[in-house]
């Protein structure tokens, strides 16, 4: 399969393009950036193009059984207008494009967020109620590609991402601010309360998860890309420190629970389990 990859350096982008590649598909990977781009492994065994999609005009992209769309600017500013004023119709009018230059296939990451402040499992049955403009941003341009498919047949898989770690990812996240706390031998790493109970996968299992959906065509809707294991974020870190051989006193309470989620959710896995058991 011919795969065209937006946000192809991003944190989940590095990771899907090798996996896309193990499995044998075609990859045109797409980033703003070609220096960053030549730091990963996989940059001559892909179609590399430099390019931003928000800009009026873009090179010949080529033609492409599926899109893999995981690009989208500014986070982790979850609170910042330009999601909505800038990314979802600038997101629209490329996705729009390449149905028009003959892809047939498309999965956009989505996000947890877009669930709102629901608390416990969360179903992709629930309604969607965001609370905060990129989850808000997120869930229009769902509804905008859903519109469109009603004039114009395509697949469209929504993958609906949980938490991440790992490799790549954004350094103010937390386990990132553990691991340089450790790293510079730091006795004591300030946190929230850790009370929170999220739902969290590395990066790396994600990424397989989103080429698997990619493989099943026959898939179309919402799919929750999670764990469906609430752990605290107390439990985390602490599982994490264990990993790290680390000791350090946690002092907890330092900052405030973030307003713009609930105390306690995670993902209902049962969607992502039948796809993935049918594989066996």
């Amino acid at each position: 399969m011919k795969v065209l990859v937006t946000g192809a350096t991003g944190f989940v982008g590095q990771h899907c393009v090798p996996q896309l590649l193990a499995a044998g598909h075609q990859v045109t990977a797409l980033a703003r950036n070609v220096e960053r781009a030549q730091r990963f492994s996989w940059f001559e065994q892909v179609r590399f193009i430099a390019a931003d999609l928000h800009a009026p005009t873009l090179p010949d992209l080529g033609a492409h059984d599926a899109l893999l769309h995981l690009a989208w600017s500014g986070l982790p500013n979850y609170k910042a207008l330009f999601h909505f004023e800038q990314n979802l119709f600038a997101d629209y009018r490329f996705l729009k494009a390449q149905l028009a230059a003959g892809v047939r296939q498309i999965l956009v990451t989505g996000t947890c967020f877009e669930y709102g402040m629901q608390s416990g499992c969360l179903s992709e049955t629930l309604l969607t109620q965001p609370a905060n403009p990129y989850a808000l941003a997120k869930d229009c341009l769902r509804k905008f590609l859903q519109a469109l498919q009603v004039q114009h047949p395509f697949t469209l898989q929504w993958a609906r991402l949980f938490y991440m770690y790992g490799p790549g990812q954004n350094p103010g996240s937390l386990l990132a601010q553990l691991d340089r706390a450790i790293d510079a031998g730091e006795t004591s790493f300030n946190m929230s309360g850790g009370a929170q109970l999220r739902d969290y996968l590395p990066v790396e299992l994600v990424a397989r998860h989103l080429v698997s959906l990619l493989e099943h065509p026959d898939c179309n809707g919402v799919v929750n890309v999670c764990s469906g294991q609430p752990i605290s974020v107390r439990a985390l870190v602490e599982q994490h420190l264990q990993k790290r051989g680390a000791q350090m006193h946690l002092n907890l309470g330092h900052y405030p629970y973030p307003d713009y989620e609930p105390m306690e959710f995670w993902g209902d896995r049962q969607k992502l389990s039948s796809i993935l058991e049918s594989e066996q």
